[in-house]
């Protein structure tokens, strides 16, 4: 795997850290009034690598890995891990015993059939609570279980009886929810409401969901339950992190998630993504419950046991996240960072990456850089000349940043003997800006920002 940049061993042109006088977290447009119902500032995460990222074409956990990978994520304050059914096999059984022993500070769930034999399996492994899921929509009552909705009910009661009876905590879900009859929907979510059921939950089992679908069904059901909440997003559409976000506006109080949103298909909604959302709608709630450092360790750690890289357009840890390139957003990047940045790179153990060694670069770019290397003689009118031959160069290839600090180095020297635009006048290509040894180690040493 690639993993994204650590700049702390990647030279790179850093913004110099600078007083946000004005963070924009909070858009103009948002409600003055939050809505009464919204749970934005008060969910709870499910986290479900370990259940629904078992089923990416890729995933095979083994019990050491999975055991690694709870950990990781309980350290980050995930609320909940949610686990492969026992009855899914051998192994998976001995897994939930194992992880349901480890004393997480996470409460550890298993994910069954509406069936009772399952349910006695899970309360066997000694886990926190069971996730009890049936489908309702027509498609999967007559080409899955062949059910009617009389039968899913009444069997609904039993298992949630029976798991409740045990001193476990219950979640029932529809599967096909955006495919299932409302008036079918509410009324089993009803009926399993009224005998105790911890959560309900809302599954978009295909991805065919979108934000506003998804507000009008969870704000429906949350004036006829009293319970919690619970969405489930398939990403086959690309509205994962928009639906959960809607959802919660509208009433919901839990969310699914799983590592880079591995699962079934396209995956569901990725718990950095989610981060992303939450944190530039309630930094504080979201910075104050979770460890959000820890995200691209996990990540990492996901990506390595699936054999995948992490993307580079990754929220948060992607490559390329945080990382500028136009000159004019690099000029006010280096001003003030909340210019063309709604997150905070540092508040995620990230950091800012100034691109500059191409035809779009700009010349405070440039100077950031030249005061990054101590270059102090050089003056803005130097930078404005170097910058100009960086964009004819880069006409003909991309230039690295050692390329970059090369003809920076060759300017400054050249100009103690004012021979600095003969040096600019006979550089034509790239490929005569090899760096030598010596002045590519210093470069290693001062590519740290520094601080004004």
């Amino acid at each position: 795997m690639s993993p994204p940049r650590d700049l702390s061993q990647t030279p790179a042109v850093t913004a110099a850290p600078a007083q946000r006088t004005r963070e924009p977290f909070v858009s103009p447009y948002m409600p003055k009034y939050p809505d009464p119902m919204s749970n934005i500032s008060s969910f709870k995460i499910i986290e479900s690598t370990l259940r629904e990222g078992e089923q990416f074409a890729n995933a095979f956990f083994d019990t050491a890995k999975k055991v690694e990978i709870a950990k990781a994520l309980d350290a980050i304050g995930v609320d909940y891990l949610e686990l492969t059914s026992p009855a899914a096999s051998e192994q998976s059984y001995n897994d939930c015993k194992t992880i349901a022993g480890l004393g997480l500070k996470a409460k550890i769930l298993t994910h069954t059939r509406c069936h009772m034999d399952d349910a006695r399996l899970a309360v066997e492994t000694g886990v926190d609570g069971v996730d009890v899921v049936i489908g309702t929509s027509s498609y999967l009552r007559e080409f899955s279980h062949g059910k009617d909705m009389e039968y899913i009910t009444d069997k609904a009661i039993e298992v949630i009886t029976y798991i409740k009876s045990q001193g476990r905590e219950v979640r029932f879900s529809t599967e096909d929810s955006f495919r299932s009859d409302l008036v079918d929907l509410l009324s089993i979510y009803k009926a399993v409401d009224k005998i105790g059921v911890n959560r309900v939950g809302i599954a978009d089992t295909v991805g065919c969901a979108n934000p506003r679908q998804v507000y009008e069904l969870v704000k429906t059901l949350r004036s006829v339950v009293n319970c919690d909440i619970e969405c489930h997003f398939h990403n086959d559409t690309g509205c994962a992190i928009a639906n959960a976000y809607a959802a919660l506006e509208a009433g919901a109080t839990h969310i699914d998630t799983s590592v880079l949103g591995i699962g079934e298909r396209n995956g569901i909604t990725p718990l950095g993504g989610l981060f992303a959302r939450m944190y530039a709608a309630d930094k504080d709630y979201v910075m104050g419950k979770y460890d959000l450092k820890l995200i691209r360790n996990v990540e990492n750690l996901v990506a390595d046991s699936v054999e995948v890289a992490v993307p580079f357009n990754n929220y948060i840890t992607g490559y390329c996240a945080f990382t500028h390139k136009a000159g004019i957003h690099a000029k006010a990047i280096l001003n003030n960072p909340s210019t063309y940045e709604i997150l905070k790179p540092e508040d995620f153990g990230m950091s800012r990456y100034v691109s500059i060694g191409h035809r779009l670069t700009g010349w405070n770019a440039v100077k950031n850089r030249i005061e990054q290397l101590r270059l102090t003689d050089m003056t803005d009118d130097d930078a404005k000349a170097v910058t100009q031959k960086i964009k004819e160069l880069a006409d003909i290839r991309p230039l690295s940043l050692d390329n970059v600090d090369s003809l920076l180095h060759q300017y400054h020297d050249a100009k103690k003997t004012s021979s600095h635009i003969t040096i600019l006048e006979k550089i034509a290509t790239p490929d005569q800006l090899a760096e030598p040894a010596v002045k590519a180690s210093t470069t290693q040493k001062q590519q740290q920002p520094i601080k004004k």
